[in-house]
């Protein structure tokens, strides 16, 4: 009887050690706005939302949930003709109401006149976040770019001048003009802008599976599209150009077109 149930624990532990190694460990939060990084079989194929998402060599792979998501993600693994089915449960977050005057009226609404520009300036900025590479440094623990006070978060319902606007898809940290930024984690400089109407000094950075940040407000740029940057490295400094109140950095990140909280990629 004993030697039995020694039999069925020990099949029991097989089969449960087989089913730990093909499924799919991940690193992140299921919440609104959070970034996740998962690691599978290399040769495995995953899918999120029925979307393919890339496999680096050694397994690991990366999504984010959009700010206002309402619905369960699905991730799908593909392996030696097997298909595994997770679903996994977002859960929704609450977010703060921001109010910012002073701002010039121009820059809250601004005049007919410069739709051209800025509809030209969202396009570029919409490719550098099209960018699907290979680069690894997506997988990476990211770093806070510069020293500062938090004066804005990801998600808060902005309204400018009295009149509610888009929500903010960043964090405000507020530093002395001409402070020092750092690059959050290496990659490859996609986009150096020094003037664009928005968010004036602005460089975007890839760092592989279709995850970039975005540095804005910048007084100086140190870079140009296509250097290749380590972590740590001084990118440029802070200012107050674009649509802005005061010297900060509005620090972005993105998963292709879908805005995630830094916060969630910055934390331990």
């Amino acid at each position: 009887m004993d030697c039995k149930i020694i039999i069925k624990t020990l099949a029991f532990l097989i089969f449960f050690s087989s089913s730990l190694a093909n499924s799919i460990e991940f690193k992140g939060k299921f919440l609104q706005g959070h970034y996740i990084v998962g690691l599978t079989d290399p040769s495995a194929e995953i899918l999120i939302d029925k979307k393919k998402v890339k496999v680096s060599k050694d397994g690991y792979f990366v999504f984010g949930l959009d700010r206002d998501r309402k619905f369960d993600v699905s991730i799908v693994k593909l392996i030696n003709g097997k298909k595994e089915i997770i679903i996994k449960k977002v859960y929704k977050r609450e977010y703060n109401i921001q109010r910012i005057n002073g701002l010039p009226q121009n820059k809250v609404t601004p005049p007919e006149s410069v739709y051209k520009r800025i509809k030209e300036e969202n396009i570029k900025i919409g490719k550098a976040r099209q960018i699907n590479s290979d680069l690894p440094f997506f997988k990476n623990q990211f770093i806070m770019p510069v020293k500062g006070i938090i004066s804005g978060v990801y998600g808060s319902q902005r309204i400018l001048n009295g009149k509610p606007r888009w929500p903010h898809y960043g964090i405000d940290i507020a530093a002395n003009q001409g402070t020092k930024i750092k690059s959050s984690a290496s990659g490859i400089v996609t986009m150096a802008e020094p003037d664009l109407y928005y968010t004036g000094g602005t460089i975007i950075m890839d760092h592989g599976h279709g995850i970039s940040t975005i540095y804005s407000h910048l007084a100086k740029l140190n870079v140009q599209v296509g250097d290749e940057v380590l972590q740590g490295d001084i990118i440029g400094t802070v200012g107050s150009t674009g649509r802005s109140t005061g010297p900060h950095l509005d620090f972005r990140v993105n998963w292709f077109q879908t805005r995630l909280d830094p916060m969630s990629i910055l934390m331990k």
